[in-house]
């Protein structure tokens, strides 16, 4: 098969940077004028997500604590992450750098959980160990959810819902989501918490569109839910996006859990990762390929089902397991459906050109990216290069050349 000549684009996004994180997460948490005091037991929750910097920016959270003279440990505020056992949490802790040494503070994980107060007719679940502390303060990026759409969506009210509920609480707020959708059991379940959980504060980070920290702000109890909600706008106007629409076949170098809870952000796919809720259908890809799984993703590869071609050297790394666990708790089995899978990239890729219709592959509408959260530099086929050259914010890089395949079909990685 002919392939189609590949042109190297470099795109542009609003790229606000935190210079000094460590000095910013101490500023704004001493700016947050917070009731935590010397001698206090302060529980730090940490999620599951490749966010820029994570440990970076715990470990700042942890510093500011103990210089204050409190008490801090860190514990895993997942829901059913990490094979929904407490060693696995620590585990996935652990891949983004969150260990006791570290953090130079206790790291401590169970999956039992407390009732402290009740929404929609529900039971409200925290972590035991959180339950133990103080105060409570937790971690998290703020952006657009990968399931609904909403004025707040993934972030700190997301991680007191189904990161401090455990996974308990995210198999009871995910069947919930269904009924009430899920900004109204996000929204409930996060109010509760902060009327009747010691919450003590929440630090929201914003990334921009090339995966770097843009934005550290810590909230008091009070100031949370707006602040949220703020900086969640900002959150989707400096986010990533591809440049076209429609796409003939996507190529997609990497999925995994590390790079989005639906191993692919869905929000720059355009398609849903549940059946639940309606979703944007922008941009329109006709076809996805996926090449392979992140190694820190541990086998989860819950968004599979998203995924319309991939590869045997993928398929390998699947633990059905995990990625079982993680699509039943969030009501969505379709997650976990495994595509035509083939021997090499080469074939996948092919097979995919085949099935555009009557369009030669050759003059096909490809894109090809690293994974969802680098795209700031992708390859676009040539049938794109007259769009391209209208747009200021879309540089070519390099000549255009045929998608490259080593002599086992595995493709050349974005960059080579």
């Amino acid at each position: 098969m002919v392939l189609p000549k590949m042109i190297r684009v470099r795109q542009t996004f609003p790229r606000p940077r935190v210079a000094d994180i460590p000095k910013t997460v101490l500023e704004t948490l001493g700016a947050a004028a917070l009731r935590v005091k010397g001698g206090d037991i302060v529980a730090v929750g940490a999620g599951s997500r490749g966010i820029a910097n994570i440990d970076v920016i715990v470990g700042a959270t942890v510093k500011w604590l103990k210089e204050l003279g409190a008490r801090p440990f860190v514990f895993p505020a997942m829901g059913s992450h990490g094979g929904g056992t407490a060693e696995g949490q620590l585990s996935v802790l652990e891949h983004y750098g969150i260990t006791e040494t570290t953090m130079g503070c206790p790291v401590r994980a169970t999956m039992e959980v407390v009732q402290v107060g009740e929404a929609l007719g529900l039971p409200v679940w925290l972590d035991t160990l959180a339950s133990e502390a103080d105060w409570i303060g937790i971690v998290n990026r703020i952006k657009p959810h990968t399931d609904f759409k909403g004025s707040i969506e993934s972030g700190l009210f997301k991680m007191m819902t189904i990161g401090l509920g455990k996974h308990k609480g995210a198999i009871q707020y995910h069947r919930a989501n269904i009924h009430h959708g899920y900004e109204t059991v996000i929204t409930a379940v996060g109010r509760q918490m902060l009327a009747k959980a010691r919450i003590g504060f929440g630090v929201g980070i914003v990334e921009n569109g090339y995966d770097e920290t843009a934005h550290i702000e810590a909230f008091s109890p009070e100031a949370l839910e707006a602040g949220e909600r703020r900086l969640l706008k900002s959150a989707r106007e400096w986010m990533a996006r591809l440049p076209f629409s429609p796409i003939d076949v996507l190529v997609v170098e990497e999925i995994g859990k590390n790079i989005s809870g639906a191993g692919m952000d869905t929000n720059i796919i355009g398609r849903p990762s549940n059946p639940h809720e309606p979703f944007p259908n922008d941009p329109k890809i006709l076809w996805i390929v996926a090449l392979d799984l992140t190694e820190d993703s541990g086998g989860n590869a819950t968004g599979i089902g998203n995924v319309d071609f991939t590869t045997r050297r993928l398929a390998d790394k699947i633990d059905w397991k995990k990625t079982a666990i993680n699509c039943l708790t969030a009501c969505a089995p379709n997650g976990a459906k495994l595509p035509l899978t083939f021997d090499s990239d080469r074939d996948a890729v092919d097979s995919a050109l085949n099935c555009i219709g009557l369009t030669k592959p050759e003059q096909a509408r490809v894109i090809r990216i690293k994974n969802t959260l680098m795209i700031g530099e992708i390859e676009c086929s040539e049938a794109y290069l007259p769009d391209i050259q209208k747009r200021p914010d879309l540089e070519v890089v390099g000549e255009a050349r045929p998608l490259g395949f080593d002599a086992a079909g595995q493709i050349v990685p974005l960059g080579h």
